[in-house]
């Protein structure tokens, strides 16, 4: 199976072929932000599927942020344009644990670890984090584990 990086080359041949210019141009978006991460650093190195669907997840939120700065401004037009973009990239994203599903995995681990209030997060989540990588964000990760250890401590 080919990974994911050459899977999104795939489709970015394919948007173009079918003259998709919102799809070509979020792909090659895309496929630049990998790039980059692989020459960055000290030296040169090919990413995992992991680390480009993280990176997927990072450009889909940065889209959705400046949806939401360009609708506060009144910029409907840029907005749109930006939700459609995050629309493509989400595509290619896990599918988003529920809250319910989330909360229940927040559930487990603080089982599995004995953890009790507000002090507990750093250890709840460093515990949680590889379950849901890719499937939740960071901050509502963070805010259901506030919530449920406040609930306990």
């Amino acid at each position: 199976m080919a990974g994911l990086k050459d899977r999104l080359r795939g489709y970015l041949t394919a948007a173009m072929k079918a003259r998709d210019e919102v799809r070509t141009r979020t792909l090659r978006m895309a496929l630049t932000s990998v790039a980059n991460e692989e020459v960055a650093g000290h030296a040169a190195r090919d990413l995992d599927d992991a680390e480009v669907l993280r990176l997927l997840a990072i450009q889909a939120k940065r889209r959705r942020e400046a949806a939401d700065a360009f609708e506060a401004a009144g910029r409907t037009d840029q907005a749109s344009a930006e939700r459609a973009e995050e629309d493509i990239l989400r595509a290619y994203l896990p599918v988003q644990l529920s809250d319910t599903e989330l909360a229940a995995i927040v559930a487990e681990v603080i089982a599995e670890t004995g953890a009790t209030g507000p002090r507990s997060m750093g250890q709840v989540m460093k515990a949680i984090s590889p379950r849901v990588a890719g499937r939740a964000e960071g901050g509502r990760v963070a805010e259901q584990v506030r919530r449920a250890l406040a609930n306990s401590g």
